[in-house]
């Protein structure tokens, strides 16, 4: 009787030590983190802060490889790529990345220094932006903060394998794996994950590549063991397609962007043509949008609360491009204006654009007068559009080729090089990387046309890579696809 009281006292007194722990781990929490998804967070429209005014390489990492299906057969992915940009986390004056990779690897990265943390292996290779997730219900600090992360089903699986686990929650603390979901076999021919959930309050919100919207509590307190793993509190899963969607699409019914919100609302594109609006209110999709082509890029928030749509030229008879989407109105008067682009094909692509719209509302410069959203497109031009005002009596055709838009004004045009990437600005800007390199230039005023204009500050050549870049106090992180990372800049410290 007295091991027992013994053993139980020891036991409470244990519990009573890590939750005391805990609570004074998260009362003087210094965890801050810089960027916590894809393009910054929910909006989509955060890229970072002070970017470098060199591209020196301050250090370079290898990421490794791995294998994974393309195209009908097995190849070697290389380092890390589409969309495959880096977290940023503040601890302290410490700066950490989080970085997924081709080699199958998730890593926590020390920013100033390249020195890897940790890394956590999946089952296939990682193609993705992670979500950072700050559970408040946390009973240790392991479980407090959260690495919502996907990757592609896993090499050994099939499209009828029981599980293919192509999401899971990480530990940002130490790299341990503390559930993860499986992605059902469906009518779509992927049950991969690339899109970077959405967080609000408690609740994490992300398309699977099986067509699923899948709403569920990433806290692992919470989790269960179904289907033989432990996966997370599933609250709800909206198929994203209908029949009407396999008979025209077949089995191309995939969600790969990832999703945005805006107010109440959380809108989800989709390979289908369609942008979808769920009611977080309601729980349910009451609005909804069919544009036609793929659409594969992730839309930021303007500043006027619209949706900045890229698009791939497939499945559709006009050209592709870049639209401005007022959700508030009903679908059939929520265009705003339509800016097409060139239809080079280039690989498998028809043409078009296959990165996001970069904007440049959270940037205070000489330039922000100016509401300048900047892309790349396939056949190798940079852009820089008003996304604010439209070109005085010009209207296009849309792409369906029948219906016109108004467009916007063009602010520049820069010819790089053709690439599936992503540009970042906070005043400068890099170019999206490209097969051929990366540019980093300085945005300038053309008052004579009033217009804008770039001045290449420095660029770096033969550096392969289509990740979305990200960076943080004068320096720039890039994770290239001939199997490195590396960090660039001046400045070799990032401490304030």
């Amino acid at each position: 009787m007295k091991y027992i009281l013994t053993t139980i006292f020891i036991a409470i007194c244990t519990l009573t030590a890590k939750s005391q722990t805990a609570e004074q781990l998260l009362k003087h929490d210094k965890i801050k983190p810089v960027s916590t998804s894809f393009l910054g967070g929910n909006s989509r429209n955060y890229y970072g802060e002070k970017l470098p005014q060199k591209l020196d390489t301050i250090w370079s990492i290898v990421l490794g490889e791995g294998m994974s299906p393309a195209y009908g057969y097995n190849k070697i992915w290389k380092g890390a790529g589409w969309t495959g940009q880096p977290l940023i986390i503040k601890e302290g004056k410490k700066t950490f990345l989080i970085q997924g990779a081709f080699d199958y690897s998730l890593r926590k990265i020390d920013a100033e220094t390249g020195k890897v943390i940790w890394r956590t292996e999946f089952d296939d290779i990682l193609k993705g932006t992670g979500t950072f997730f700050v559970n408040r219900f946390a009973k240790n600090i392991e479980d407090r903060y959260i690495i919502i992360q996907g990757s592609r089903k896993g090499f050994d699986k099939d499209s009828t394998s029981k599980i293919c686990r192509s999401l899971r929650g990480i530990s940002y603390m130490t790299g341990k794996e503390l559930w993860s979901i499986n992605s059902i076999q469906t009518d779509c021919y992927s049950r991969d994950c690339d899109a970077s959930a959405v967080v609000k309050g408690d609740t994490a919100y992300i398309p699977l590549e099986n067509g699923f919207f899948t709403i569920f509590n990433p806290n692992p307190d919470r989790a269960r063991i179904v289907d033989g793993i432990l996966q997370p509190q599933i609250y709800k899963q909206i198929k994203l397609y209908d029949q009407n969607d396999i008979k025209t699409r077949g089995t191309d019914l995939v969600p790969e962007a990832s999703p945005t919100l805006l107010g109440n609302h959380i809108y989800i594109p989709c390979s289908t043509g369609w942008i979808h609006g769920y009611n977080i209110e309601t729980q349910e999709i009451d609005w909804k949008i069919f544009i036609g082509p793929d659409i594969d890029g992730s839309m930021p928030i303007t500043k006027d609360n619209c949706l900045l749509v890229t698009m791939e030229k497939q499945y559709i008879e006009g050209q592709a491009g870049i639209m401005k989407i007022d959700p508030s109105q009903k679908p059939e008067n929520a265009v705003v204006w339509f800016f097409p682009v060139s239809d080079l094909h280039y690989s498998h692509w028809d043409g078009g654009i296959i990165g996001s719209a970069t904007i440049n509302d959270n940037y205070k410069t000489k330039f922000s007068k100016y509401n300048i959203a900047i892309f790349n497109d396939l056949e190798g031009y940079l852009y820089g559009i008003d996304y604010m005002n439209i070109e005085p009596g010009k209207m296009v055709l849309g792409p369906d080729n029948k219906k016109k838009y108004p467009t916007p004004k063009l602010l520049f045009k820069e010819k790089t090089y053709l690439t599936i990437s992503t540009p970042v600005t906070d005043g400068k800007l890099i170019a999206a990387p490209t097969d051929k390199g990366l540019h980093l230039f300085e945005i300038q005023e053309d008052k004579v046309n009033k217009k804008l204009k770039l001045k290449e500050l420095d660029s770096i050549e033969n550096l392969p890579a289509d990740a979305t870049p990200a960076f943080y106090n004068k320096m720039l992180f890039v994770p290239t696809y001939d199997g490195n990372m590396i960090g660039f800049g001046k400045n070799k410290s990032l401490s304030n």
